[in-house]
């Protein structure tokens, strides 16, 4: 059984939280307030992770595939744990949805969109028959270089004199209403909840023991970045400019403009996005697959690499018929229909009814050693 470090957990979870939101900003509908919402955002989704990793302490060994059928039992448990495969694999396409509408519209314009998607699968396809720690490994030469790029990125923009700090205020000067809104429900599920993925991978970290330690303190890291990339690119961009944006992350590289020589730096951008959006869909597949071999029982979950990345792909071509479709869909129909059922309300009452079975358990024990 491979198993990884929690230093490579560390890594993965972090690229994976930050994912699509590295190019597309984060809560940009609170406007000026985005690095607000999406600093409440994190402080929330730490809770959803700790409800997570609270029933990964119910449930030691197990994965989540395997969480349902021992509190709900097999004709209830087993059905509703079938829904999270699929679902990560529908959140794997919707990944690869967004490769498809940024690459055409920035550097690779005359491509067809089905050459870039086919090699960007062949990539990950190779990862998963590669492993999960071959990914985890990727990841910790990747970490380091994405921060480093990050640096160069906030100094390159200092040196260009761009920065209008005032832009910033004041601090929720339109209300609360807005920046609520827009932490609650799509800022903690769409980066924060989907890390219910890593209850399939928590089982294969070496030291069980750090697991929460090291999860909780990748989520606050992630939120941090995210928060303080939201708060410099108001500052450059504007809240009007930032707001309207499909891409404002992809537009502020492109103000980076140093005496005139250093300047035109897109596929930065654009680099950041593919490599991220790389592991996450990785991991959404990964935690898919492996789930589908534990629900199978089969012996090996490389079966399903090939059928699964064919349909994220298929998926990823024909996910939406534009770009704002895409959007329109990631903001206002999968938040309440799908990712909050599945990431937050189900979770819960898998808790409760853990949780009250657990303190049963003594008392059940109890009872059959007297003979009652």
């Amino acid at each position: 059984m491979e198993r990884i470090s929690n230093y490579q957990l560390f890594v993965l979870t972090m690229l994976f939280q930050i994912g699509t939101t590295i190019i597309f900003g984060f809560s940009s509908a609170a406007g000026r307030d985005a690095w607000l919402a999406a600093s409440i955002s994190t402080g929330l989704g730490a809770m959803t992770i700790g409800l997570y990793l609270a029933l990964m302490k119910l449930h030691p060994g197990l994965t989540l595939v395997e969480w349902y059928p021992r509190q709900f039992g097999r004709w209830l448990g087993t059905p509703i744990a079938w829904m999270y495969p699929l679902l990560l694999i529908y959140d794997a396409g919707r990944g690869l949805g967004d490769v498809r509408d940024l690459i055409p519209t920035t550097i690779l314009p005359l491509t067809p969109q089905w050459v870039v998607l086919g090699i960007f699968m062949i990539m990950v396809a190779y990862a998963l028959f590669c492993g999960i720690e071959t990914l985890a490994r990727l990841g910790e030469l990747w970490l380091p270089v994405l921060i480093l790029l990050f640096i160069v990125e906030l100094v390159l923009i200092a040196g260009s004199d761009i920065v209008q700090i005032e832009r910033l205020l004041p601090v929720a000067g339109k209300g609360w209403d807005r920046i609520m809104a827009a932490a609650w429900p799509l800022g903690v599920t769409q980066s924060f909840g989907e890390t219910i993925d890593f209850a399939m991978i928590w089982p294969l970290v070496k030291r069980q023991d750090k697991i929460v330690r090291t999860t909780l303190l990748a989520t606050v890291v992630t939120g941090s970045f995210i928060a303080l990339l939201d708060a410099v690119a108001v500052s450059v961009l504007s809240e009007a400019t930032f707001s309207r944006s499909i891409y404002p992350l992809y537009v502020l590289i492109q103000q980076i403009n140093v005496a005139d020589f250093i300047q035109n730096l897109d596929a930065l951008g654009v680099m950041y996005f593919l490599t991220t959006t790389f592991f996450k869909i990785s991991i959404h597949i990964f935690a898919a697959i492996y789930a589908m071999q534990k629900l199978t029982g089969v012996q090996n979950s490389r079966i399903f690499i090939l059928p699964a990345t064919a349909v994220v792909l298929y998926l990823g071509l024909k996910m939406a018929a534009s770009v704002l479709d895409h959007i329109e869909t990631g903001l206002k129909i999968l938040p309440y229909n799908l990712w909050v059922p599945l990431f937050l309300v189900l979770p819960a009452i898998l808790f409760v009814v853990a949780w009250v079975r657990k303190l049963l358990e003594p008392e059940n024990t109890e009872s059959r050693a007297s003979g009652k």
